[in-house]
């Protein structure tokens, strides 16, 4: 095989992802292996992939490819959510476009187009994952309005209905008025929001110019005023409780009332009370029995209960009100304030807190076994500090609001009867037994089902259950073999959305946590910290990402820098960092294909067929034995890290493993001179370790490592690095002591090439370098391969060499003796400058290391590395000295 001196994505990867399908090397189905399960959050039938995804998906592959390596039945479960109110806001538009409204078809017309749209659009992001490398099952793909999965719904709804959770009732709600949607409360995203602050006068009743002045932002909810409230211990204010006030504009009389509610200190201590757009003037509402007034209709226009500016936008409305109380010398000021404003998190409209008839769940009893289990670790969640927001959210939970004004999803089984009653049934056939009970004589055609759907999220809480058709069959073979599932990999924003909902649900229908572990990404920014939106313009597409540094390249580049739970500073220089590590990768597999003896002809193509019967030189005994003993050291070290969730500093130890030590360090160690032939036993223990590092790579950077493996030696047919067996951690192998010496003896080795950068010599030029040391082991074992990568004529020596350019490396003093006089003033000049500057490291290093709080809070790690470069510069800086003091 020719190989070619660069490695091309675009060549690579759409033919091996195409082989991993034929071969089903992503299927699995129940057997007796350990399972090892992972459902994937399913993104909307709206979506197209966002960096977001490609992060969280990326994970997610990660994790499954290595349990697939290790030996485990890995089934990954792809899918979508059918997103009601954003999918049916698309077909909306859609249909508009075509000259068609809504409010003209019937429900079954509707639900036509929308599903038409859903098989034109729906599979795009699925498509884009299988481009990203995806290893899912793709046999198993699931859609939450397919039938089985809708039915399980139904079920669970007519369920908690019957044991008393889900009930009707008039509540007041988040409104999205563009939806024309009901919304839980954590679909309401609270933002700061610059405003405007109304004084207005309220004219005491039965008076000609005494007023009260109340403070509002919502100048266009005042025709919806049921009361004026203030506190009763306002002295300002006593005198007024008990009488009325009139409303502005519209010349309503309403009652001064006193509550203990209101704050003195806000506003001008007087609240405005429209308990039919505010929760907390309803429930004052509620408490003094006042008249409820919704003056806002569906769709954010004025209703007819206004009385004036009927029909218009409430924005447009606050707009004229407030003109017109000018005009009538009701406006006393205005000032410019911040408040928080709820939004719709689907629609990103202004949600109008309204008094609806909707469908609930009980929530606070269904939550005591989803608190108690993320709270002893049965769960746990990573990295743990959401453990404290989880508990805060779930302590303090309020009912959930389920039905949503749409057509799009699984329509709510509950059927009215004519005498205003209703029954709750899995379907009409079975809601009608019921009925007969109730009123006799009653015929099937006379139910009305409920017009509503249920939230998009109360399928979505089913999905690890209903995936494996655990509601419908709850004792069947996947459910038991796969559920509960190993990792859940998803976003902190929607912990309470998604991922409290399926904790709760676990218990109650499978009586078990639905996950052991909660992986919660970070948010990718861009350089700047914005969050990546389409709205912002900072977000690249990961499509095009992918066409520029390849899959692998945007893998590894998402991965560098994003530990569970913080946010990714995302720069597309970390795709090109991941593309010039494929770069390497390939550069290396080049080198060691080039480094194997050619096979005799006609004879098998094996990399060691034909490769002589060299003696393996000692250098190259010392390199494998260093090589097999930090190889042993890294997996131990990975492996821990994986046990962690420290995703990200696998890939580091990963990275540094393969282009430092293998790349920079090990190959260079052995490979022989130019156009000379490598031994076989060295050959053999190099392919082997290549082998070992494509497995390790493999889970971050599968297309690269598939196509090296496939072309390293020969292979059995339909076989795959997939399935390879993933590297375990062995008992260390090799001499302890060639180990033990291979850092100073690299670091030698690297001082002496610096050396020779700064001071403009060729590489090709033979160094004199003497070590002075007690301990001789150095050059003994590791004496060639210094000799061979920095190129001197080395020797032992009892004395300091006088003239010399001095260093130190732990224990060894090194003595560079240089080809040609040096200019001794600008060598001074050189070595002092380094020298201040290693002696402001240090200081600055002291800092922390002198700082005992610092030290006794510190990770170990990044203890040691404080001491360790305390010790470095110490080290340098006596060096330094030294050589200055040979001038």
């Amino acid at each position: 095989m020719e190989i070619p001196k660069t490695y091309n994505p675009a060549t690579t990867e759409d033919k091996w992802y195409a082989y991993w399908l034929e071969n089903k090397f992503f299927a699995s189905k129940p057997d007796n292996r350990e399972p090892y399960t992972i459902v994937i959050p399913p993104p909307n039938v709206t979506g197209v992939l966002h960096m977001g995804h490609m992060l969280n998906n990326t994970i997610q592959d990660v994790l499954i490819r290595k349990a697939r390596m290790q030996g485990k039945n890995a089934c990954w479960v792809p899918g979508t959510d059918h997103a009601s109110i954003a999918t049916e806001a698309k077909v909306v538009k859609m249909l508009a476009d075509k000259g068609i409204k809504k409010k003209d078809l019937s429900r079954q017309e509707f639900l036509k187009y929308a599903f038409e749209w859903k098989d034109k659009y729906g599979g795009i992001i699925l498509e884009q994952l299988k481009k990203l490398g995806a290893s899912c099952d793709w046999d198993r793909t699931k859609f939450t309005m397919d039938e089985p999965m809708s039915a399980q719904v139904i079920k669970v709804f007519v369920d908690l209905h019957k044991k008393g959770y889900i009930y009707r009732g008039v509540r007041m709600v988040n409104w999205d008025p563009q939806g024309k949607t009901a919304l839980a409360d954590d679909e309401v995203i609270h933002r700061e929001t610059q405003s405007k602050m109304y004084y207005v006068k309220y004219r005491i009743a039965n008076t000609e110019n005494e007023f009260i002045t109340i403070a509002t932002v919502r100048p266009e909810t005042i025709m919806g005023d049921t009361a004026v409230c203030v506190h009763p211990d306002d002295e300002r204010y006593k005198h007024l409780v008990g009488k009325k006030c009139i409303v502005p504009m519209i010349n309503r009389e309403i009652p001064i009332i006193a509550d203990e509610y209101i704050d003195k200190d806000f506003g001008t201590g007087c609240l405005k009370v429209t308990p039919a757009h505010d929760i907390n003037d309803y429930n004052l509402g509620v408490k003094h029995n006042l008249q409820v007034i919704d003056t806002i209709n569906d769709d954010g226009t004025m209703s007819a209960a206004a009385q004036i500016f009927v029909g218009e936008d409430r924005f447009v409305a606050r707009k004229k009100v407030a003109k017109l109380l000018d005009e009538l010398g009701l406006l006393v000021k205005t000032e410019d304030v911040k408040n928080n404003v709820g939004y719709s998190e689907r629609t990103d409209a202004v949600v109008e807190p309204k008094l609806s008839m909707q469908w609930f769940v009980e929530m606070k009893k269904l939550c005591e076994p989803a608190l108690e289990n993320v709270m002893n670790d049965n769960i746990q969640l990573l990295p743990p500090k959401f453990k404290n927001m989880y508990r805060s959210w779930m302590e303090n939970v309020r009912d959930w609001c389920i039905s949503r004004q749409l057509w799009w999803g699984q329509q709510i089984p509950a059927y009215y009867l004519p005498n205003g009653e209703y029954v709750v049934a899995e379907n009409k056939e079975a809601a009608f037994e019921i009925a007969k009970t109730k009123i006799s004589g009653i015929k099937i055609e006379e139910l009305r089902q409920d017009e509503d759907v249920l939230d998009t999220w109360f399928s979505s809480a089913l999905w690890p259950i209903s995936v494996f058709d655990g509601l419908l069959d709850p004792d069947n073979e996947e459910i038991n073999y796969y559920y509960p599932t190993n990792d859940l990999i998803t976003a902190p924003e929607i912990l309470f959305f998604w991922v409290a909902r399926m904790i709760l649900m676990g218990y109650e229908y499978r009586g078990k946590q639905p996950f052991k572990n909660v992986y919660l990404t970070g948010i990718v920014r861009d350089k700047l910290g914005r969050k990546m939106s389409k709205s912002l313009g900072n977000s690249p597409d990961p499509i095009e990402l992918m066409q520029q540094y390849g899959a692998d390249g945007v893998r590894t580049g998402m991965l560098f820098s994003s530990p569970a739970g913080n946010d990714l500073p995302f720069d597309e220089k970390l795709c090109e960092q991941g593309r010039n590590f494929s770069n390497k990768v390939w550069n290396a597999f080049r080198l060691i294909k080039g480094l194997a003896p050619q096979p005799p002809t006609g004879g098998d193509n094996s990399p060691l067929q034909g490769a002589g019967e060299l003696d393996q030189p000692f250098e190259n005994e010392v390199a494998i034995h260093w090589f097999a003993m930090l190889l042993d050291d890294k997996i131990e070290e990975i492996e821990n890290l994986y046990a962690q969730y420290r995703i990200s500093d696998v890939l580091q130890a990963v990275y540094k493993l393969v282009w430092g030590d293998f790349c920079s360090w090990y190959l260079e160690c052995i490979k022989p001179e130019y156009e000379k032939p490598i031994d076989k036993l060295t050959y053999k223990r190099t392919v082997e370790f290549f082998e070992t590092l494509l497995k390790l790579m493999h889970p971050f950077m599968p297309f690269i490592t598939e196509e090296i493996w496939q072309n390293l030696a020969t292979r059995k047919a339909n076989s795959s690095i997939c399935l390879a067996e993933y590297p375990k951690f062995n008992p260390k192998k090799g001499v302890a002591l060639y180990y033990a010496l291979a850092n100073p003896a690299f670091e030698i080795i690297t001082q002496v090439r610096s050396l020779r950068n700064g001071k403009g010599l060729s590489p090709k030029e033979t160094l004199p370098l003497s070590i002075r040391t007690t301990n001789h082991d150095l050059v003994t074992y590791w004496g060639g391969i210094i000799k061979k990568l920095a190129n001197v004529d080395l020797k032992l020596t009892k004395e300091q060499v006088a003239g010399a350019n001095s260093f130190m490396v732990d224990l060894y003093e090194c003595y560079v003796i240089l080809p040609q006089k040096l200019d001794i003033a600008a060598e001074k000049l050189r070595l002092e400058t380094d020298l201040a500057y290693q002696r402001g490291f240090l200081e600055s290093v002291m800092k922390k290391v002198g700082n005992e709080k610092f030290m006794a809070n510190a990770k170990p790690e990044v203890r040691d590395s404080e001491l360790k470069k305390k010790a470095d510069a110490e080290s340098k800086i006596k060096a330094l000295e030294e050589a200055l003091g040979s001038l």
